[in-house]
């Protein structure tokens, strides 16, 4: 009796989380799912008898919906700029942090670490007047040097890079923390040992650093895609997706489909078009991990 009485502790002591996963995250995915497949919109929910099941109708008006594609296309634009810039900026920051011995050094920690902590909105409106194209301090920086003044807002290519800034400000400080654990946890007598030999810097850091933190880029590489595929704060708050919904993502487009135009059953399906595709980047991102751990 005891040893099945320990067997089943564990699973004790897991079912409140299991309980509210269940509730407040696998349920709900399962109507959202079950929605796509339906045209509910605001008279839907009204008189439930207006709710019909139209099969993949959904799912390929949004795959042929002018906006949703260029929402992809402006989405994979995010994420190709914007993951690598995440990856290399919080790298650099967090090596640099770490070999600095000085009280200074540790303050840097909090200081980057901080606008991953600050509310996006209030963020977003302070980089709103920044990018102000008539007072903005950045084109004020500009006209002194005598440049400018950059549209960073409503300049279809600039708004991009602008959000992307934004995003990459934001992004840099919890990535550099995990940069440092990992760091932390390379023996100082492997870079002893590769100054005995010659290495420079560089070398050291190509041959030593980065092989040894290959688990902690992956993790990030892993969180940072996620969190691009489903960018929204900044091109909610700052443009609106705009001008001409050359800033609009993947995750803006369901936003506005489905709580601004009340067109449920076509936000859902387009949910779980991205859901899919988070699924499957996932995937092939741990398919290549396995093959490098494998080597």
């Amino acid at each position: 009796m005891k040893g099945s009485a320990a067997k089943r502790a564990p699973y004790f002591f897991i079912a409140p989380t299991l309980i509210l996963l269940t509730l407040f995250s696998v349920i709900p995915i399962l109507i959202a799912l079950v929605i796509s497949f339906t045209n509910m919109d605001l008279a839907g929910l009204a008189d439930y008898s207006n709710i019909k099941f139209i099969g993949l109708q959904n799912y390929k008006d949004v795959l042929s919906d002018s906006i949703f594609i260029k929402a992809i296309f402006n989405t994979l634009f995010y994420v190709v700029i914007g993951v690598p810039l995440v990856i290399l900026c919080s790298l650099g920051v967090a090596v640099l942090i770490n070999f600095g011995t000085s009280r200074i050094f540790k303050a840097f920690r909090v200081v980057y670490y901080l606008p991953s902590v600050t509310n996006v909105v209030a963020v977003a409106v302070v980089w709103f007047y920044l990018y102000n194209p008539t007072f903005g301090l950045l084109n004020y920086l500009l006209k002194l040097v005598h440049l400018g003044p950059v549209p960073w807002l409503t300049h279809p290519i600039v708004a991009k890079i602008s959000l992307i800034l934004l995003a990459l400000w934001r992004a840099i400080g919890l990535n550099m923390i995990i940069f440092i654990a990992g760091l932390q946890g390379i023996p100082k007598s492997n870079y002893e040992a590769a100054e005995l030999d010659g290495a420079t810097r560089l070398q050291q850091m190509w041959y030593i650093t980065i092989p040894m933190l290959r688990f902690a880029i992956f993790f990030v590489s892993i969180t940072t895609m996620i969190g691009w595929l489903q960018f929204f704060e900044e091109p909610f708050i700052m443009t609106q997706g705009g001008p001409l919904d050359s800033t609009t993502s993947v995750a803006l487009f369901i936003y506005r489909n489905g709580f601004q135009l009340s067109h449920f059953g076509y936000a859902a399906a387009g949910s779980f078009i991205l859901f899919f595709s988070i699924i499957i980047v996932t995937l092939i991102q741990f398919r290549f991990q396995n093959k490098d751990t494998d080597l």
